[in-house]
């Protein structure tokens, strides 16, 4: 198995937490343990689920065979022996602690499910994972539910195979999720995540008539120093991390424009983020300005269609429309669709009809 990207070994470590709005959450724990001077020769398995918290052998072996693990910068084997002073670097999926999570009957949308995962696609207004003042009502406390499953992280012998999420999305955007029903569909899934693999279309309408019909965004993304909610796009490496959008343009109707963006990796608002830095905020996202009127007239009148499309999509116009991976357990690539939401067809229609008026 090769290698990870450089990143794997020289990146900060990241916490697992999802933002104030259910923002999308960096998917891996970073470690790096290093064996005292008269530690006695022991398997890398061993060492590891003995020497970090929450971490049992089995998911440590599953990490080995994922090439998570390195020791002294070397890919570690399953029998690989841990010697005094060898340095051991690993990431391991971020797992849920210290929240109790409740089952809540809240209806979901499965758009697939078998042993290994499920694909939910999200409503637009649900958070994702419970947190910062959303405790229930979540993505996870309707995921407990269904899967007819109820603990708290910190109880003895919790069932850790409750689903876990593999990635995030914004709690305004809807759209697709998938969801791991075990530690090795998990650990499987995030590594495609890591290095890049997963295929993901985003619909997304913004504000005015982009020039080209196609296109790449790159930048380095991170916290606005000016408004912790917010992030920002920055040329210096140092204050963000590298990510690529690639978008298309659909549709066109003058004051604003259908696209569809393809993420290449999945930082947080990447999307959201991308569009706003060129000068097309997706419409109505209020916090990166979209929710002001951007293109168009003066006249009442066109001020009073533009407060009536956002009573129609009172929300940042963006949908996860497709999610494509390979199957953990066959190693099948596979390939999911959700349409467009009520609230965005709407929009889109209602801008339809104005332009053809």
């Amino acid at each position: 198995m090769s290698s990870l990207p450089e990143d794997f070994l020289f990146d900060e470590p990241e916490a697992g937490q999802n933002g104030p709005d259910g923002e999308e959450s960096p998917l891996f724990e970073h470690f790096r343990l290093v064996a005292d001077k008269g530690q006695a020769p022991i398997r890398v398995d061993k060492y590891i689920a003995t020497h970090t918290e929450d971490t049992s052998r089995h998911r440590v072996q599953l990490a080995i065979k994922m090439g998570y693990v390195f020791v002294n910068d070397k890919l570690a084997k399953a029998n690989t022996i841990i010697r005094p002073c060898d340095v051991i670097r690993f990431v391991m999926p971020y797992e849920r602690r210290g929240v109790e999570i409740l089952p809540e009957d809240i209806p979901l949308d499965i758009v697939y499910e078998d042993e290994d995962l499920l694909v939910v696609n999200k409503a637009a207004g649900m958070v994702v994972h419970p947190g910062h003042g959303n405790y229930n009502g979540t993505l996870v406390n309707a995921l407990a539910f269904h899967l007819g499953r109820s603990q708290s992280a910190d109880e003895p012998g919790a069932d850790e195979r409750m689903g876990v999420l593999v990635h995030r999305i914004d709690k305004d955007t809807s759209g697709l999720l998938v969801v791991a029903k075990n530690d090795e569909a998990q650990l499987k899934l995030a590594r495609q995540f890591f290095v890049h693999s997963i295929e993901r279309k985003y619909i997304a309408v913004v504000w005015g008539n982009i020039q080209e019909d196609s296109g790449t965004l790159e930048g380095y993304i991170g916290r606005d120093p000016n408004d912790r909610l917010r992030f920002r796009n920055y040329d210096d490496p140092e204050k963000g991390k590298w990510a690529v959008t690639h978008y298309r343009v659909l549709e066109r109707y003058g004051y604003i424009t259908v696209v569809e963006c393809q993420l290449e990796t999945g930082r947080t608002h990447q999307i959201r983020v991308h569009m706003a830095m060129t000068g097309h905020p997706l419409f109505n996202d209020e916090r990166y300005g979209g929710s002001e009127i951007r293109q168009g007239t003066i006249y009442a009148k066109y001020k009073q269609f533009i407060q009536n499309c956002f009573a129609l999509c009172p929300r940042q116009a963006l949908h996860a429309a497709t999610l494509g991976f390979e199957h953990p357990r066959t190693g099948e690539t596979v390939r999911f669709a959700a349409p467009l939401p009520q609230d965005m067809r709407a929009l889109i229609e209602k801008w339809r009809n104005y332009v053809e008026k």
